[in-house]
């Protein structure tokens, strides 16, 4: 198991760190095309508020999920089955939905 672990880091690893080189370059480009000090500032904010909103999505989605292994330890349900796919599945699905509600609060 942890020898299957190490490649997939390693890709998750390489690709956020393009994903942080390509947010940098943006940001460079846009200050040396001389952008008003607005439309930097709107874009810093708006990367800002995604960001607290990422954080937020994915707190409330793992806290469901972890609310539907909860569930199932709870009954006792040992093997996989059509039912206990549906409840990690419907677990996310209100995750979400408690997400998109807290997020129309917000904003």
């Amino acid at each position: 198991m942890p020898s299957e672990l190490i490649p997939i880091s390693l890709f998750v690893c390489i690709a956020y760190a393009i994903k942080v080189c390509v947010d940098a370059m943006v940001r460079k480009r846009m200050v040396a095309t001389g952008g008003s000090a607005d439309l930097v500032a709107s874009v810093l904010r708006d990367e800002e508020l995604r960001r607290r909103h990422s954080s937020l999505r994915w707190g409330i989605v793992l806290l469901s999920v972890a609310l539907g292994f909860g569930l199932i330890q709870w009954f006792g349900w040992e093997e996989v089955t059509p039912g206990l796919v549906a409840v990690l599945a419907g677990a996310t699905g209100l995750g979400n939905l408690v997400f998109f509600m807290v997020s129309r609060r917000l904003g």
